[in-house]
Protein backbone atom coordinates (compact mmCIF):
# COMPACT_ATOMS: atom_id res chain seq x y z
CA UNK A 1 0.00 0.00 0.00
CA UNK A 2 1.00 3.56 -0.61
CA UNK A 3 0.04 7.23 -0.17
CA UNK A 4 -1.44 9.74 -3.07
CA UNK A 5 -2.45 12.98 -2.42
CA UNK A 6 -6.54 13.38 -2.97
CA UNK A 7 -6.82 14.67 -6.05
CA UNK A 8 -8.98 18.22 -6.09
CA UNK A 9 -8.97 18.81 -9.53
CA UNK A 10 -12.83 18.82 -9.64
CA UNK A 11 -13.54 21.32 -6.71
CA UNK A 12 -14.37 24.88 -7.33
CA UNK A 13 -12.36 27.51 -5.48
CA UNK A 14 -14.23 28.76 -1.76
CA UNK A 15 -13.51 31.18 0.61
CA UNK A 16 -11.84 28.59 3.03
CA UNK A 17 -10.80 29.79 7.38
CA UNK A 18 -9.39 27.47 9.87
CA UNK A 19 -8.86 28.51 13.13
CA UNK A 20 -7.08 26.47 15.37
CA UNK A 21 -5.26 26.91 19.30
CA UNK A 22 -2.85 25.12 21.66
CA UNK A 23 -1.36 26.28 24.73
CA UNK A 24 2.23 26.01 26.44
CA UNK A 25 2.33 25.08 30.30
CA UNK A 26 4.99 27.41 31.67
CA UNK A 27 6.47 28.14 35.14
CA UNK A 28 4.14 31.63 36.22
CA UNK A 29 7.61 32.97 36.64
CA UNK A 30 8.67 32.08 32.88
CA UNK A 31 5.77 33.72 31.59
CA UNK A 32 6.19 37.19 33.89
CA UNK A 33 9.40 37.39 32.15
CA UNK A 34 7.85 36.58 28.81
CA UNK A 35 5.17 39.65 29.54
CA UNK A 36 8.10 41.67 30.70
CA UNK A 37 10.62 41.20 28.18
CA UNK A 38 12.94 39.66 30.10
CA UNK A 39 13.23 36.43 27.97
CA UNK A 40 17.65 36.02 27.20
CA UNK A 41 16.71 35.25 24.08
CA UNK A 42 14.30 38.08 23.38
CA UNK A 43 11.12 38.96 22.40
CA UNK A 44 9.18 35.72 22.58
CA UNK A 45 5.55 36.80 21.49
CA UNK A 46 7.02 38.30 18.02
CA UNK A 47 9.12 35.11 17.52
CA UNK A 48 6.32 33.18 17.62
CA UNK A 49 4.24 34.91 15.63
CA UNK A 50 6.73 35.26 13.34
CA UNK A 51 7.38 31.12 13.24
CA UNK A 52 3.37 30.46 13.00
CA UNK A 53 2.83 33.02 10.10
CA UNK A 54 6.59 31.05 8.21
CA UNK A 55 5.14 27.62 9.43
CA UNK A 56 1.21 28.45 7.06
CA UNK A 57 3.27 29.31 4.03
CA UNK A 58 5.19 25.95 4.38
CA UNK A 59 2.82 23.64 5.16
CA UNK A 60 3.08 21.12 2.25
CA UNK A 61 6.92 20.91 2.51
CA UNK A 62 6.41 19.32 6.00
CA UNK A 63 2.91 17.38 5.74
CA UNK A 64 3.93 15.47 2.79
CA UNK A 65 0.56 15.14 1.44
CA UNK A 66 -0.76 18.61 1.76
CA UNK A 67 -1.96 20.52 -0.89
CA UNK A 68 -0.03 23.97 -1.80
CA UNK A 69 -2.65 26.31 -0.95
CA UNK A 70 -2.76 30.58 -1.62
CA UNK A 71 -3.18 31.75 1.82
CA UNK A 72 -4.47 35.03 2.25
CA UNK A 73 -4.22 36.00 5.57
CA UNK A 74 -2.75 34.46 8.56
CA UNK A 75 -3.37 36.47 11.89
CA UNK A 76 -1.50 35.10 15.16
CA UNK A 77 -2.28 35.72 18.53
CA UNK A 78 -0.32 35.23 21.60
CA UNK A 79 -2.07 35.14 24.91
CA UNK A 80 -0.04 34.73 28.26
CA UNK A 81 -2.37 33.36 30.88
CA UNK A 82 -0.94 32.68 34.35
CA UNK A 83 0.66 29.23 33.85
CA UNK A 84 0.66 29.34 29.92
CA UNK A 85 0.67 31.12 26.79
CA UNK A 86 -2.12 30.65 24.42
CA UNK A 87 -1.55 30.59 20.78
CA UNK A 88 -4.42 30.95 18.14
CA UNK A 89 -4.08 31.41 14.29
CA UNK A 90 -6.36 32.26 11.92
CA UNK A 91 -5.66 31.25 8.08
CA UNK A 92 -7.95 32.41 5.21
CA UNK A 93 -7.11 31.29 1.38
CA UNK A 94 -9.64 31.07 -1.33
CA UNK A 95 -9.20 27.36 -2.27
CA UNK A 96 -10.16 23.68 -3.11
CA UNK A 97 -9.75 22.57 -0.19
CA UNK A 98 -9.32 23.87 3.52
CA UNK A 99 -6.84 25.52 5.59
CA UNK A 100 -7.30 23.48 8.44
CA UNK A 101 -3.35 22.03 8.53
CA UNK A 102 -1.98 25.59 7.44
CA UNK A 103 -3.72 26.96 11.14
CA UNK A 104 -2.84 23.38 13.26
CA UNK A 105 1.29 23.72 11.50
CA UNK A 106 1.14 27.49 12.53
CA UNK A 107 -0.16 26.72 15.87
CA UNK A 108 2.86 24.58 16.60
CA UNK A 109 5.40 26.13 15.28
CA UNK A 110 4.54 29.33 17.76
CA UNK A 111 4.11 26.68 20.34
CA UNK A 112 8.07 25.31 19.55
CA UNK A 113 9.50 29.04 19.12
CA UNK A 114 8.15 29.77 22.67
CA UNK A 115 9.36 26.09 24.17
CA UNK A 116 13.33 26.98 22.47
CA UNK A 117 13.10 30.92 24.04
CA UNK A 118 11.92 29.95 27.12
CA UNK A 119 13.57 26.81 27.81
CA UNK A 120 16.44 28.23 29.95
CA UNK A 121 13.75 29.64 32.06
CA UNK A 122 11.64 25.82 32.38
CA UNK A 123 14.80 23.84 33.53
CA UNK A 124 14.95 22.86 36.97
CA UNK A 125 18.18 21.66 38.94
CA UNK A 126 18.51 18.39 36.99
CA UNK A 127 18.23 20.40 33.57
CA UNK A 128 15.15 18.67 32.72
CA UNK A 129 11.82 20.26 31.60
CA UNK A 130 9.16 18.59 33.91
CA UNK A 131 6.69 21.50 34.31
CA UNK A 132 6.62 22.59 30.15
CA UNK A 133 4.18 20.92 28.40
CA UNK A 134 2.34 21.59 25.00
CA UNK A 135 -0.87 20.54 25.18
CA UNK A 136 -4.67 20.78 23.41
CA UNK A 137 -3.60 21.47 20.06
CA UNK A 138 -7.30 21.38 17.95
CA UNK A 139 -9.12 23.09 14.77
CA UNK A 140 -11.88 25.44 17.20
CA UNK A 141 -13.42 26.63 13.68
CA UNK A 142 -13.66 25.90 10.18
CA UNK A 143 -15.70 28.17 7.55
CA UNK A 144 -16.47 27.05 3.82
CA UNK A 145 -18.25 29.34 1.71
CA UNK A 146 -19.15 30.37 -1.27
CA UNK A 147 -19.81 34.10 -0.27
CA UNK A 148 -17.86 35.65 2.40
Amino acid sequence: MGVEMVDITGKNEVYREAVAEGFIRLRPETVSAMVEGRVPKGDVSTAAQLAAINAVKKTPELILLAHPIPVTSVDVKIEPLEESVKVTVTVRATAKTGVELEALTGVMAALLTIFDMCKQLEKDEGGQYPSTVITDIRVIRKVKATTR
